[in-house]
């Protein structure tokens, strides 16, 4: 035994000729300290090494993970639930995520039952001292797990850990580990939006769409509505936005920039019912999220005057619901200020306002073209009468105009950074597009702000320098780049005004995602560096780590969920 512990270790011990007692004595002291060093490092690795395989990887990282020295859960296929009378819908939610995730039979216990105690048991709890918003805990040993959260949002963030912590795909039984998580997310914004105006999705994409933010531990769908290529919700004081604006003759072939440009020449459009909007702003409620409706205005406004020529600065011309992308400055696509416009833009905002019970509307504002307002003599004329000094003043004007409906109704006034121009209420929430400059000076002009970054967080752009990938619109934001993007500012890090930066969201935009599968495409797996990056804190995140949970955690649940997802995301990295 000692010889073959000691063999390649030199032994000093030994002396010269054939002393017996020496040679044993050198091997025998050789082998103990080998064997202490083995006794010691299994001693100091052995816990860790427990842990952890007891703790999978989770998406996005818990701000803290540990045991609780309680004995894990063993699951043989059944499950108790049961939850405070709020969230009774959440409890059902569970349910029915647990049957098909992981194939447990769940028994729901009415709030005057008794549990059985032989049968694990999962309790959802809303406590009010938990802090800040959206934040949850999930305590599990013995035969209970007990989740509480600061509110409904933080039931379903704390829900997605406990699903990621069992396995995917019907078992006969699994282990629940015995762990104590407590979690919150690093911004109170979390955001993915989704153009249905370029190209239009069913209702079930738009169900799976959210599916994938309770995922992530969004909070936020912020949903684009209406632009110069059609108007995507029913209006009823408005009907032919939708029996005009919603509908255009042909749609683009190629990129924006190929010449000549080509058309398909096939009628292309549709809108969400009123019926179809609040199922699926129910559907988002059980999973947390909020969903923001954008109006944009007072550009991207094509298919508005297509529907209603009165409210354009040409009344005398007939307009058609845009074909093609690119309009700032190219095809007149702005509102006039006038009476009927105004009447017009309160009555869709009231009805915007009705339908969306959510705190906050978006009404655009972005790449609003001011040459066809200089070109409008009537335009002028007003501008004149209202002391309105200049075209981007007239641009603030109907910003507030809006702003003072929406703030009757209660609501909360978003919109693209351009908005800020102009003197606007400081109420404003401005979603910025450019860069850290412009978030900076939104911040110090006293707004709060959303980041929203061209680079890196549009994914509508390439994600590869391949170029055989697939279309997009230009540009290249890697997967790597989303995770090392850093919401605050180097400027105001540190200072009050950091706390103005409410968080971030990632844009999509779909003037070259004709289906569902493309949208999956290009928004997997950026989506998931995306939500670790809003989450998670800055000390805890690190993309060599990120990188193993994508692999572990995220694929088989894209292949589960039926997902197309861009493969490559390990090749291509942010620029140095």
């Amino acid at each position: 035994m000692a010889n073959r512990l000691c063999r390649g270790i030199p032994d000093h011990s030994r002396k010269a000729g054939p002393g017996h007692t020496a040679i044993g004595t050198g091997h025998y002291l050789c082998a103990m300290f080998v064997y202490r060093c083995f006794v010691l490092l299994f001693l100091i690795w052995c816990p860790i090494l427990s842990l952890g395989q007891a703790i999978p990887g989770i998406i996005p990282k818990p701000v803290s993970i540990a045991r609780n020295g309680e004995a894990d859960i063993s699951l043989h296929g059944q499950v108790q639930l049961f939850g405070d009378s709020q969230l009774h819908r959440q409890v059902i939610y569970l349910y029915d995520m647990l049957r098909t995730h992981c194939g447990l039979s769940a028994r729901i216990i009415a709030g005057d039952s008794l549990p059985n105690p032989t049968i694990p048991l999962i309790r959802l709890q809303l406590a009010d001292t938990m802090r800040p918003a959206n934040a949850y805990s999930l305590t599990i040993g013995g035969n209970t797990g007990l989740l509480r959260a600061t509110d409904i949002t933080g039931i379903v963030h704390g829900m997605q850990t406990l699903l990621q912590l069992l396995p995917l795909g019907k078992k006969d039984s699994m282990i629940l580990p015995a762990l104590i998580i407590k979690d919150h997310p690093r911004f109170a914004y979390r955001g993915m939006h989704l153009d249905v105006v370029r190209h239009m999705f069913p209702v079930s994409y738009i169900r799976k769409y959210i599916d994938y933010l309770a995922f992530h531990k969004f909070n936020t769908f912020h949903w684009h509505l209406t632009d110069d290529q059609g108007w995507r919700i029913e209006i009823e004081s408005y009907p032919k936005l939708n029996s005009i604006g919603s509908w255009r003759d042909s749609t683009l072939i190629g990129h924006f920039r190929d010449t000549p440009a080509r058309y398909d020449g096939t009628r292309y459009g549709g809108y969400y019912t009123s019926t179809e909007v609040r199922e699926i702003i129910d559907y988002a409620a059980v999973r947390g999220i909020t969903i923001i409706p954008e109006i944009d205005i007072p550009g991207h406004s094509r298919a508005t005057i297509a529907a209603y020529p009165a409210f354009s600065t040409d009344p005398s011309a007939r307009w058609n619901v845009a074909t093609t992308w690119g309009m700032y400055n190219r095809q007149n696509n702005v509102l006039a200020p006038n009476d009927q416009t105004i009447a017009f833009l309160k009555a869709v905002f009231h009805e915007v306002a009705d339908l969306f019970p959510a705190p906050y509307v978006h009404l655009g504002g972005d790449e609003c073209s001011k040459l066809w307002w200089k070109q409008s003599p009537a335009t002028q004329a007003f501008m004149r009468a209202k002391g309105i000094a200049n075209e981007t003043a007239l641009q603030t004007w109907f910003v507030e105009q809006v702003g003072a409906f929406l703030r009757e109704k209660g609501k909360i006034v978003v919109g693209w950074h351009e908005i800020m121009d102009g003197n606007l209420d400081r109420s404003t929430i401005i979603m910025n597009w450019s860069n850290d400059a412009k978030a900076i000076e939104a911040v110090r002009k006293g707004y709060r702000v959303i980041q929203t970054p061209g680079k890196p967080f549009y994914f509508d752009h390439y994600q590869s320098r391949n170029p055989s990938d697939s279309l997009a619109i230009h540009g290249y934001n890697p997967m790597e780049a989303v995770y090392r993007y850093e919401p605050v500012p180097t400027a105001i890090a540190g200072t009050a005004d950091e706390a103005r930066i409410l968080g971030g969201q990632a844009n999509v935009w779909t003037e070259y995602m004709g289906s569902p599968e493309k949208v999956d495409y290009m928004v997997l797996p950026r989506m998931t560096a995306l939500a670790e990056n809003l989450w998670t804190p800055r000390a805890l995140k690190n993309y060599e780590d990120f990188l193993q949970r994508v692999k572990s955690v995220m694929l088989p649940r894209y292949q589960y969920w039926g997902s197309l997802w861009f493969r490559d995301f390990e090749q291509w990295g942010a620029d140095k």
